[in-house]
């Protein structure tokens, strides 16, 4: 196996000094000065030119001085995307070119002559075949999307070969969920954990690419950089840059993908609503964003002369964070929300030949998205989305097996469960039993999401083979003694 590290860093163009010195220096100082101590590691990635140029601005060169010579001993390699965090499956062709170049001008300016990006990585791995197009256009060979992007499903993408995507030059390379989730959990917590998960695949002549967000390592989990040190410091990983898997494996055929970014589940495809935090049909915030956003675009086509200074600031205002934080289900920021509209609005105010008629409707459409939000805020329509959220965000594990007439399977993933948390607290992997011990209590309790259902797959890799069928089958027989001729179920012991 060929293990592709990729990590993703970026921050809003106008993030508070507070919080970018806080990243900077919990997270991406201590990883870049880190990654120099190491003598033979490879990593992909991806910092967004407007982060660049924050740290530049705000005092952190000796972090991107870091980078740039990690680059240039031939540890990192870049992977190209938006300069402003730009959600591109929203946008036109154009715009999307627009955003890649410069991002590439930027940052080469930045960095030199090593930045010679292969790969585009589109923000949060959000796809649809106009981002293909483009980047077929401007000659990058490979695109990194998300395992789920391959047909919808997880872990079905094949790690043993590549694809071409139909009618485009471009190849497809997928992120591994379950990898860059044990690893961005902390179940993964050192090297020994690390090649106990991969197993008998390490083996195989497969790829391994990890993608997370930079961030995570030592800023949303202290102390978890320390990771990444010790497993990109072992002989064993056989690290290559994503831009050298080609040559590691044949190409298989053409492939048609499936829209998604790397947060979508296989409900949201089905629904077709994969884009939902971005663009829900049903919000009527995010119509008004992007109806304003549209508006100032065409606006901005139609200038006679030239608006450079209007078309800077277009592009800030693309960044895909204002959508986000307008989605309620459950991200939800005033703040953001009304930071973009006036991206938007201050941009069209610099336009040097914009109509009177153009700027009562841009005040128009900035006070009905301020409005609209405020209202939601008043009728507490924002509580009742999280509740919403929390509770349709998966089915309970409970009802789908107790409640359903599989008691034997619910038991037999509890006490497994159970026993995988004593054994991790023995073992003194703290934090591995706390994540066995909270799976455990939201299965009991219904208030597992996602990281839960992530377990009980975590588990059915961990048990011992048949451990798991035979709990189910002891539990089985159990039920059948004591099973009521009538429907309510009576409880386990």
């Amino acid at each position: 196996m060929i293990w592709a590290n990729f990590l993703h860093i970026y921050q809003p163009i106008d993030q508070t000094k507070e919080i970018l010195t806080a990243v900077a220096n919990q997270s991406y100082r201590r990883l870049f000065s880190g990654f120099r101590k190491i003598p033979k590691m490879k990593l992909t990635l991806n910092i967004n030119a407007a982060l660049s140029e924050a740290l530049i601005k705000n005092g952190f060169d000796d972090i991107v001085e870091d980078i740039k010579a990690l680059a240039e001993e031939g540890k990192i390699e870049f992977a190209e995307s938006a300069k402003y965090h730009a959600f591109l499956p929203l946008l036109s062709e154009k715009e999307i070119e627009r955003q890649l170049i410069i991002n590439n001008q930027v940052n080469k300016k930045i960095f030199g002559k090593i930045y010679q990006p292969k790969c585009v990585f589109p923000p949060e791995m959000a796809y649809s075949e106009k981002v293909v197009r483009v980047a077929s256009k401007l000659n990058y060979p490979i695109i990194l999307l998300d395992e789920i992007s391959y047909n919808g499903k997880n872990e079905m993408a094949p790690c043993d070969k590549l694809f071409k995507i139909k009618n485009y030059d471009s190849i497809a390379v997928f992120r591994q969920r379950r990898m860059s989730n044990l690893i961005m959990s902390g179940v993964v917590r050192d090297k020994k954990s690390f090649f106990e998960e991969l197993g008998e695949e390490f083996k195989e002549n497969k790829y391994l690419v990890t993608a997370m967000d930079g961030e995570t390592f030592g800023h949303h989990r202290p102390g978890l950089e320390e990771l990444l040190f010790e497993v990109m410091s072992s002989t064993a990983a056989n690290q290559v840059f994503i831009s050298e898997i080609p040559g590691h494996f044949d190409i298989a055929g053409e492939i048609s993908l499936v829209e998604a970014t790397w947060a979508a589940n296989e409900n949201d495809i089905q629904e077709g609503k994969q884009f939902f935090s971005w663009k829900d049909p049903k919000n009527k915030i995010h119509f008004l964003q992007w109806q304003f956003l549209n508006f100032a675009l065409e606006i901005l086509e139609k200038q006679k002369i030239g608006a450079p200074e209007a078309r800077e600031k277009m592009d800030r205002a693309l960044a895909s964070d204002q959508f986000f934080w307008a989605s309620g289900e459950p991200w939800w920021s005033i703040e953001m929300i009304e930071n973009g509209a006036w991206k938007i609005f201050d941009a069209l105010k610099s336009m040097p030949t914009l109509s009177g008629a153009d700027m009562a409707k841009a005040q128009d459409f900035y006070n009905q998205i301020l409005n609209e939000a405020f209202t939601w805020q008043r009728k507490g329509k924002i509580g009742l989305l999280a509740e919403k959220y929390k509770e349709d965000i998966k089915i309970p594990f409970k009802e789908r097996t107790l409640e359903a007439g599989k008691p034997e399977v619910y038991q037999a993933f509890i006490d497994t469960m159970k026993k995988k948390m004593e054994e991790a607290a023995q073992e003194q992997n703290f934090e591995k039993a706390i994540l066995w011990r909270d799976a455990a209590w939201k299965l009991e309790t219904k208030n597992d999401i996602y990281d839960a259902i992530h377990v009980t797959n975590l588990l059915r890799r961990e048990a011992a083979p048949g451990e798991l069928e035979k709990i189910m089958d002891e539990y089985k027989d159990k039920y059948n003694k004591i099973k009521s001729g009538q429907p309510e179920l009576r409880g386990i012991n």
